[in-house]
């Protein structure tokens, strides 16, 4: 036997060991659950749309700065948003479009849909529109961030009414649902504060539907959820008292740990009613990954919605397109969600610049938000939010 074929032979039997051992690697327990679980990641991960941004700053100067962080909610066989417009005054706006299918808005009113009491100038001042001075999305004043449920015939928005860093309560306003479709936004009802005098409050959500004959607002989410119940919201301060939430300096909290929302910043949409449970978006941010916002997922016990029963092991949407990142860098933030016809939605303000969506069939998605969670309780060290 020759020295070369008995080199060939040795060379063959080495790249079958090989292919073994690659094989068997393969197909192991191990390898095979690590590829089951970015495939079921994958099926979390909301899909952003090709026509992104959906709506962008706009000719007139109340929207020429900015729209983002839209409120969302279905009537009439349409897509309905309210969102937040700044303009060259710096002031922050509501303004509204719809859409026949929730991608493309061909209604856009060219006047505000809702305009709060003008903010304060100081004596001798008149500010304008600066990320630099006014980190919240370059605005000094007004209405922001609006989140809409539909409950009994009216449309009900809570938003954060701002007027210098002094003075950050949450207000809601509402109307009539044939009102609200027919444009006729000189017949908002309020607004009405909700939060106590004195305190920084923001990004309070309604439930879209009472709970126990009571209007639901989850008003904190970490380290348990906390809803307050009440009979009106309209005699909140007055007949019933204001709601109490917790008060502070959320970076002067400890972080999560081993968790990508190390801490943890405020609800996003309001809850979405899924017979799995109240599925509910929210923002954080990943100290190993600072600077960034991106969006989790929950999801609540349906008799008990204090209680979290599954939780999203990985963000669902992340700050990766350039359209999150021209403006403010690193920024999505949602403030609207709604299912179409098996479909789930989430309408997302990207770079404090623009409004943008995602989307999910969402019978897969909770699929896999309940197969591959984390333990749902949040642990004592959790960052907790206004």
């Amino acid at each position: 036997m020759s020295l070369p074929f008995l080199a060939n032979i040795l060379a063959l039997l080495f790249s079958f060991f090989v292919i073994g051992a690659l094989l068997g690697a393969a197909f192991s327990k191990p390898f095979r659950k690590k590829i089951i679980a970015i495939l079921r990641f994958r099926r979390l991960l909301l899909d952003k749309s090709a026509h992104n941004p959906i709506l962008a700053p706009g000719g007139s100067p109340w929207t020429a700065e900015a729209v983002m962080n839209p409120a969302a909610v279905v009537l009439d066989d349409r897509t309905h948003l309210v969102y937040r417009a700044i303009g060259t005054d710096g002031v922050s706006r509501l303004g509204y479009a719809s859409s026949a299918k929730g991608i493309v808005f061909d209604t856009r009113l060219p006047y505000p849909a809702y305009v709060a009491q003008n903010p304060r100038n100081p004596s001798g001042q008149t500010r304008r529109y600066s990320p630099v001075l006014y980190p919240s999305g370059g605005s000094w004043g007004g209405c922001e961030d609006p989140r809409a449920v539909v409950i009994e015939g009216r449309v009900y928005i809570t938003f954060n009414m701002f007027d210098g860093w002094d003075f950050i309560r949450v207000a809601v306003i509402s109307i009539a649902k044939d009102d609200f479709v027919a444009h006729r936004f000189g017949t908002w009802d309020g607004p009405y504060i909700l939060s106590r005098p004195g305190e920084r409050q923001k990004n309070w959500v309604l439930f879209p539907e009472k709970i126990h004959g009571k209007f639901a607002i989850l008003h904190s989410i970490t380290p348990e959820v906390e809803i307050a119940y009440r009979d009106s919201l309209e005699e909140v301060g007055a007949a019933e008292p204001f709601i109490e939430s917790w008060v502070g300096a959320r970076d002067g909290l400890p972080a999560r740990e081993n968790t990508w929302d190390s801490f943890i910043r405020s609800a996003g949409p309001p809850p979405l009613k899924t017979d799995r449970g109240w599925l509910l978006f929210y923002h954080a941010i990943d100290e190993r990954d600072p600077g960034r916002y991106k969006l989790g997922a929950l999801l609540l016990d349906l008799d008990d919605p204090t209680k979290v029963i599954h939780r999203a092991a990985l963000p669902i949407l992340s700050p990766d397109e350039q359209y999150e990142n021209r403006g403010k860098p690193g920024i999505v933030y949602a403030c609207g969600a709604c299912v179409r016809d098996g479909t789930l939605f989430v309408y997302y303000g990207g770079a404090d610049k623009v409004v943008c969506v995602a989307t999910a069939p969402l019978d897969s998605f909770l699929d896999t938000l309940t197969e591959g969670s984390h333990s749902p309780s949040f642990e004592s060290q959790d960052a907790r939010t206004s």
